[in-house]
């Protein structure tokens, strides 16, 4: 049984236009976790956050910050 698995990356984003993409990493994964809080996680446009996020931003950053949501201690307003 053979599962065909799609890659993509995150599409270009005009607010964020130069190369360093840290920014729209740290914004897309801000919104993500905004977006849940106010509609839920099945939501399906929270869901376009976090593919983007998850794509952009390393993997350690992802890690730590989830850890510090849950901490209560995250550095940006949620």
């Amino acid at each position: 049984m053979t599962s065909e698995v799609k890659l993509e990356t995150a599409k270009f984003d005009a607010r964020f236009p130069n190369t360093n993409q840290t920014k729209n990493c740290w914004t897309n994964f801000r919104d993500y976790h905004r977006c849940v809080k106010a509609r839920g996680e099945d939501y399906d446009p929270c869901q376009w956050f976090k593919k983007t996020y998850m794509s952009l931003c390393p993997a350690a950053w992802v890690e730590a910050w989830d850890e510090q949501v849950e901490a209560g201690t995250f550095a940006g307003k949620i």
